[in-house]
């Protein structure tokens, strides 16, 4: 008896051992799970408290052990979505904001109407040729800070000079300025015309390979050697799509066909601006049909809304939504469209409604250079620029008369005609594209 009472009791033993083994592995899983748990989902902390409350100590090390274990042979971390587009535009948007908001507030309205401008150096300072950047020059910004300065092919003669006018030209600005070119590539090249750069081609010849990475490559090369000089705006490149027999714009385009020549345009303009040089689309709507010249009088499309939509507009959708961060308003007259033959740079329905309305651009809407007879052959400088602000117009290039053009707007908004909230709704977008790379 006393034999089989003690096989019975060592049996008991065992099965009791036997079911607490069980009991803690059982345990000891559902910890590791929620550890595991609070691992994915970054909560170390939570772990270490489990492990902390349970009791055995060996149990607890053995745990401790396990979660070492698995943090070392784990191959996929949990994956952390990047935050999305808007969620960063955001934060920028704010910071950049406060940035603009400050600079704007802290300029008189003298200043704020100046800043709207872009004109050639010769037109800022008086002198007939400017090929450096003078006391002059400096007294003249001085008293006009506009908002940039175009540069053509007689202010250019070497790289030393080109560099050290720049230069010294941003550096007496009371604030940043556009340092602007033509540079299309081609036909159109002021810098690589004058031997200071190689010349990439003409855009048909780009696109007529039908290769974005060599649209792409073009706009990196222009941005690259501009920003070396310091240039930091280019007017370019050319969204127009070309029709045949079209001189007016010809090779400057890169072809007939909208579904081509749209990811040309949006490829150039991220090598472009990619290259810290900001990228202008033009000539909106499209010159791409006309054989008259907007230099030379008035030009007419007779193309309706519907027409734009399917031909033009696609290629300014693309170049806009590769963030462009300028788009340039031809003097084109589209009576079928505006209902009559003003200019499509005075034309508020044209910019506001169309360009800003339904193509949703919020970047920089400057005009085709003012001086052209589309215009001033029938307004004076300083109503042509009233009219271009009053229709949603940023910046006016080449007014025909600078002072003229300047005092205009200025009364204007002494008289009420355009308010000051309306030249700060224009600053705030010039701003924002002048601060974007110096506000991180």
């Amino acid at each position: 008896m006393a034999k089989s009472e003690s096989f019975d009791e060592e049996t008991d033993r065992r099965e009791f051992r036997r079911k607490r083994r069980v009991k803690n592995q059982i345990i000891a899983y559902v910890v590791l799970v929620v550890i595991l748990i609070g691992v994915v989902a970054g909560g170390t902390v939570l772990a270490n408290k489990i492990i902390a409350a349970v009791k055995d100590k060996k149990q607890a090390e053995e745990l401790q052990k396990q979660l070492e274990e698995l943090s070392e042979t784990e191959t996929e971390p949990p994956v952390v979505e990047a935050p999305s587009e808007s969620v960063v535009a955001a934060g920028e948007s704010d910071y950049l904001g406060e940035a603009v908001e400050s600079i704007i507030a802290g300029m008189t309205l003298e200043d704020k109407v100046a800043g709207l401008f872009i004109i050639t150096p010769e037109a800022l300072t008086g002198v007939d040729t400017v090929i450096k950047a003078g006391d002059v020059t400096e007294q003249s910004l001085a008293e006009h800070p506009v908002g940039g300065l175009i540069y053509f092919s007689k202010n250019i003669i070497d790289s030393a000079q080109l560099t050290e006018m720049l230069q010294k030209t941003q550096g007496w600005s009371k604030n940043d300025l556009f340092l602007g070119v033509d540079e299309e590539g081609g036909t159109v090249s002021r810098v690589a015309g004058s031997g200071l750069a190689d010349d990439v081609g003409n855009m048909a010849d780009i696109g007529a390979t039908g290769d974005t990475a060599a649209a792409q490559e073009a706009g990196a090369i222009i941005g690259s050697y501009l920003s070396g000089y310091g240039f930091n705006l280019d007017f370019a490149p050319v969204a127009d799509v070309v029709a045949e027999g079209n001189e007016t714009i010809g090779s400057r385009s890169f072809g007939s066909d909208p579904n081509l020549v749209a990811p040309m345009v949006a490829a150039t303009v991220e090598g472009m601006q990619n290259s810290g040089v900001s990228a202008c689309l033009k000539h909106f709507p499209g010159l791409g049909d006309t054989m008259e010249d907007t230099h030379e009088g008035m030009v007419v499309t007779e193309k309706s809304l519907e027409d734009f939509n399917t031909i033009d507009f696609p290629v300014y959708q693309a170049g806009i939504n590769a963030g462009a961060d300028m788009v340039m308003v031809s003097h084109l007259s589209v009576p079928n469209v505006t209902g009559d033959n003003t200019p499509a740079s005075l034309s508020e329905k044209m910019i506001t409604e169309i360009l800003r309305g339904q193509l949703g651009y919020q970047g920089i809407v400057i005009t085709d250079a003012m001086n052209m007879t589309a215009i001033t052959d029938y307004y004076t400088a300083d109503e042509a620029a009233v009219k271009a602000l009053q229709a949603g117009a940023d910046m006016i290039l080449m007014p025909e008369d600078y002072e003229t053009a300047y005092n205009g707007v200025l009364e204007a908004v002494n008289n009420g005609t355009l308010s000051e909230e309306r030249i700060n709704e224009s600053l705030r977008r010039i701003f924002r594209v002048k601060k974007k790379n110096a506000v991180e």
